[in-house]
């Protein structure tokens, strides 16, 4: 997977790309990942991307020609399977977004700054529209690294064990279920019987419970989602 970043602040993923699962995946050479700096794109200068709204108003939006030049620059050298604006009004991210992502080839992240993008950038060049919650953060680039921790993490070869990513929360609708380790006993609180049994099909029914119990007390509204998807 090819993963383009564009950010006015590039050297923010200096350390998250290299440290961690994305440091891990780019050095087995399952993702690639590079980051472009908008002012590279900039006018005049002072290489600026922004400018006063029209109509007044507070704050500063990005002009359309310094994205325009980037993307379109980007295109011009390979195909992409999409254009994602992280934005906080884009649809809401979650593991199925994560899921159908991981099995994309190549991708543009843009990180919105500012007040706002040009809404010609997004009407023309934006294929996706991304908020990781209902928050205003001071750039695009945390939800950014959040959505290519999520996809990067799915792709196969990635984690050491594979299968874990298949039982995380949210993969089948629920909560992830209760986990111990040892020692089975620790400051009186005991590990329930069946994980120590041994019998792998109770263990799996018991976790199976475990996390629509979990689901029913800390997230109810995903288990009435599940019922209408049935």
């Amino acid at each position: 997977m090819r993963i383009d970043i564009i950010s006015v602040i590039p050297d923010f993923f200096a350390s998250p790309l290299e440290k961690g699962l994305l440091g891990i995946a780019r050095r087995k050479g399952l993702a690639e990942i590079c980051v472009h700096n908008l002012h590279d794109y900039g006018l005049g200068k002072y290489q600026q991307v922004d400018d006063a709204p029209f109509g007044g108003g507070a704050g500063m939006v990005i002009r359309p020609e310094p994205v325009f030049a980037c993307i379109e620059k980007l295109q011009a050298e390979r195909s992409y399977d999409g254009v994602i604006f992280m934005t906080p009004d884009g649809q809401a991210f979650d593991q199925k977004k994560a899921n159908r992502l991981s099995r994309k080839g190549s991708l543009i992240i843009l990180c919105g700054h500012y007040k706002a993008m040009d809404e010609r950038i997004r009407r023309t060049l934006v294929t996706m529209e991304i908020s990781v919650g209902d928050v205003v953060l001071s750039g695009g680039e945390i939800p950014a690294l959040m959505v290519m921790d999520a996809v990067v993490r799915l792709i196969p070869g990635v984690l050491g064990d594979g299968e874990s990513a298949l039982t995380d929360s949210f993969q089948n609708d629920l909560l992830d279920c209760a986990w111990y380790t040892r020692p089975a006993e620790f400051r009186g609180m005991k590990v329930p019987d069946v994980l120590l049994s041994g019998h792998h099909e109770k263990i799996e029914r018991w976790r199976q419970e475990n996390a629509r119990e979990r689901t029913l007390e800390r997230r109810p509204e995903m288990l009435g989602k599940e019922s209408e998807e049935e």
